[in-house]
């Protein structure tokens, strides 16, 4: 299931790192990949090894070289998934609420999109932002999707603000529409509203735009006929 290549070895943000862009190359994630690649936010180990058994993979996974530079997880589709701590949890992706779409089995969820993570800690690579690697990551995401038999995708997307997405690690509306994802639900986000204001990444008078989120669908059948670029990049 890996899109191909060696598995690189574990690196730190100490290691150096080409003066110029370099080309970023993706592929999908395997169990060999638990302890060379950061896995924080993706559960235990157990958990992690069984997600990957059953789905085919837990996360696509970015490299410049043999450094890894970012992710994007994913888990299978649970329906009516409830974060246990709000916007702090990972659940908190597959949080819909009452919102939440009825969708087939073979469904999975976009979780966060890490982009310039080259440890396993909270601290990003700036040079590696802006240079389209969510986007790329998501791409690489829906070509296995689609080639693997996953039936829809569903994802939560954030606001457009560029702090507010860099915050939660997420991607507009605007991303999802352009390759074919409706949008089926928007609203207010109060946990969202309130930890942007307290961090100084929305005024008050930017809300409720700066902390509204959204219920994305694809349904795979219709993904390759309907792909197109985005007009932004992150």
């Amino acid at each position: 299931m890996s899109a191909g290549g060696d598995r690189p070895p574990d690196r730190t943000a100490s290691d150096d790192r080409p003066d110029s862009p370099s080309p970023i190359t993706y592929r999908m994630m395997e169990a060999a990949d638990i302890p060379m690649v950061p896995v924080g936010c993706m559960g235990e180990p157990d958990e992690l090894i069984e997600r990957i058994d059953t789905v085919g993979s837990a996360a696509v996974l970015a490299f410049d070289g043999d450094r890894h530079v970012g992710q994007l997880q994913f888990r299978s589709y649970v329906p009516g998934q409830r974060s246990p701590n709000t916007i702090w949890d990972p659940r908190y992706w597959m949080d819909f609420g009452d919102r939440a779409p009825t969708l087939p089995a073979g469904t999975i969820s976009v979780f966060c999109y890490h982009v310039g993570q080259v440890d396993d800690t909270d601290d990003r690579d700036s040079r590696y932002l802006g240079r389209g690697i969510g986007v790329g990551l998501l791409d690489h995401l829906l070509e296995w999707a689609s080639a693997t038999g996953i039936a829809a995708v569903v994802a939560k997307a954030s606001p457009s603000s560029r702090p507010v997405m860099g915050f939660m690690g997420g991607q507009p509306t605007e991303v999802y529409e352009a390759r074919g994802f409706r949008t089926v639900a928007s609203w207010l986000d109060p946990d969202l509203a309130a930890a942007v204001v307290a961090r100084g990444l929305a005024a008050d008078d930017h809300l409720p735009a700066a902390a509204t989120v959204s219920c994305c669908v694809l349904e795979l059948g219709t993904w390759p006929t309907r792909r197109r670029r985005p007009s932004s990049t992150w």
